[in-house]
C-alpha cells in the first residue's frame, strides 16, 4: 500500500514517457497562446470576431487557470499601445524603452500599466463584467494558477513543477517579450505603417499568428492576420474551425485591393481605395521608386568620391529608412542631414516630396471628400508630368485602384 502511494506520488495520475512530457506541456501552454490571441486579442481587444459564450468562457476560464491575466487589464495596454505606438505613452515600446527593458521586462512593463487606472477606464471598455468575472476572475486571480499547480502535480507528479513553471514563464517569453520587443525591433515589413512593427517569421505557428505583427499594425481589426500567399496564421485556422461548428463569428478582415486597368482618372472610389490600404500604398511607392533613388543615390556618392560633392553622403540604407519615416519623427540631425542629401538631387527632393504629400493625403480629416479627390487628382498629375518614370508608372498604377 505504502508503495502504491510512493509510486502515486512520484508519477502523478498519468504516468508518461519522457517524450509525452514534452507533448503535454507544448499542447497546454499552445491552448494559451491560442486563448490569447483568438479571445484577448482578436474578439475583445479589436472586436474581429463574435465568441459564442461557451468558447468564450472556456478561453476565460483557461486564462485564469494558467496566466492569471484579467481581461479589461490586457484589452486595455494593448488598446493603449496601438493609441500611442513608439511614443513615451507606449506601454511597452522598444523603441522608446529599449529592447532589452522590453524583451526580459515585458511581464513587469504590463503590471505597472496594469495598475494605471486611467488607462483600464479609458481602453478597457467593452470587456466582461459579469459575476463570475468581477468575483472569480478579477478579484482571485491568481488563485487559478495556484489550481493550476495542484492540478499538474496530481496528473503528473513531481515533474507537474516544471510543467507549470514552463506554462507561467510561457506568456511573459512569447508575448510580453517576443511579440512586444522582437515584434517591434526585428523582422520584414509588408506595409510601410507608422510604427516600427515587424513581422517576425511568415509562418505564424507558435505563437499562433502573432508572429505576423505588421500585418496586424497594418490591418489592426481583422480577425485574419496573414497577408501574402506565404504566410501560415495559425490561429486563424483555429477561428475558421470554430466558425465551421458556430462558435464564432468573424465580423472583420483585411479588405483585399483590387484593380481596373481600365480607369484612366482618380475617383471617388481610387480615394476610398488609396485611404483604406494607405500602408501599402506606401509600401508599393517605396517599392516602385527604389531603383530610381538607389541610382540617384549611386551617381550623389560617385561625385562626392571624385570631389565635386563633400564626402557625407548617408548611406542607401540609412536614406531608405528616412524616406519612410515621417520627417517630424526623425532625429534633429537626421532631418539636417536629409535636407542637404535632397538639396544636391532635384530627383531625389520630387520623390521624397512627393511619398510625403501622398502620406498627408489622409491626414487631412477636415476635407471633404471631393477636396481630397482634387488633391489625389492633382499628385497623380504632378507624377505623371514629372520627368521620373518610376513616379509617372506609380501614379498610373494608383489610377487604377478600385
Amino acid at each position: 500500500m505504502s508503495f502504491d502511494m510512493f509510486s502515486l506520488f512520484a508519477t502523478g495520475l498519468m504516468p508518461l514517457p519522457w517524450w509525452g512530457y514534452v507533448v503535454v506541456t507544448l499542447f497546454l501552454t499552445h491552448v494559451t497562446i491560442a486563448s490569447v490571441t483568438i479571445y484577448l486579442h482578436r474578439s475583445q481587444a479589436h472586436r474581429g470576431l463574435d465568441l459564442h459564450p461557451i468558447a468564450s468562457h472556456f478561453f476565460r476560464f483557461w486564462l485564469w487557470l494558467t496566466t492569471g491575466m484579467v481581461t479589461k487589464e490586457w484589452v486595455a495596454i494593448h488598446r493603449k499601445h496601438h493609441a500611442k505606438v513608439e511614443t513615451a505613452d507606449d506601454p511597452h515600446s522598444p523603441q522608446t524603452r529599449g529592447i532589452n527593458k522590453v524583451f526580459w521586462e515585458g511581464a513587469e512593463l504590463y503590471r505597472d500599466e496594469s495598475k494605471n487606472l486611467e488607462t483600464l477606464e479609458k481602453y478597457g471598455r467593452g470587456t466582461p463584467n459579469d459575476w463570475i468575472e468581477r468575483n472569480v476572475y478579477t478579484r482571485f486571480s491568481w488563485h487559478g494558477c495556484g489550481l493550476m499547480l495542484i492540478l499538474n502535480v496530481v496528473l503528473f507528479g513531481p515533474l507537474g513543477l516544471t510543467i507549470w513553471a514552463v506554462q507561467m514563464a510561457w506568456i511573459p517569453v512569447t508575448a510580453a517579450g517576443i511579440i512586444n520587443g522582437i515584434g517591434h525591433y526585428w523582422g520584414y515589413r509588408n506595409f510601410s505603417c507608422e510604427d516600427a512593427s515587424r513581422n517576425i517569421v511568415p509562418w505564424g505557428i507558435l505563437i499562433g499568428g502573432e508572429e505576423l505583427h505588421n500585418n496586424h499594425h497594418a490591418y489592426g481589426t481583422s480577425a485574419k492576420l496573414s497577408s501574402r500567399w506565404y504566410e501560415f496564421d495559425l490561429g486563424w485556422t483555429y477561428i475558421r474551425l470554430l466558425e465551421l461548428f458556430g462558435l464564432a463569428t468573424v465580423r472583420k478582415v483585411a479588405p483585399r485591393l483590387r484593380f481596373n486597368r481600365a480607369k484612366l482618372h482618380a475617383d471617388l472610389e481610387t480615394l476610398h481605395a488609396v485611404i483604406t490600404h494607405r500602408y501599402a500604398v506606401l509600401t508599393s511607392y517605396a517599392r516602385s521608386v527604389k531603383q530610381a533613388y538607389a541610382a540617384e543615390v549611386a551617381s550623389l556618392r560617385d561625385r562626392a568620391r571624385r570631389g565635386e560633392l563633400t564626402p557625407d553622403m548617408p548611406s542607401f540604407g540609412r536614406l531608405r529608412q528616412w524616406f519612410q519615416s515621417d520627417a517630424h519623427a526623425l532625429p534633429a540631425s537626421d532631418q539636417e542631414r536629409l535636407a542637404s542629401t535632397l538639396e544636391r538631387s532635384s530627383a531625389l527632393k520630387t520623390i521624397y516630396a512627393m511619398r510625403q504629400e501622398l502620406a498627408a493625403l489622409w491626414d487631412r480629416s477636415n476635407d471633404s471628400r471631393e477636396q481630397l479627390l482634387l488633391r489625389l487628382q492633382d499628385w497623380c498629375h504632378r507624377a505623371e508630368a514629372s520627368n521620373i518614370v518610376a513616379l509617372q508608372n506609380f501614379s498610373r498604377s494608383l489610377r487604377s485602384y478600385a
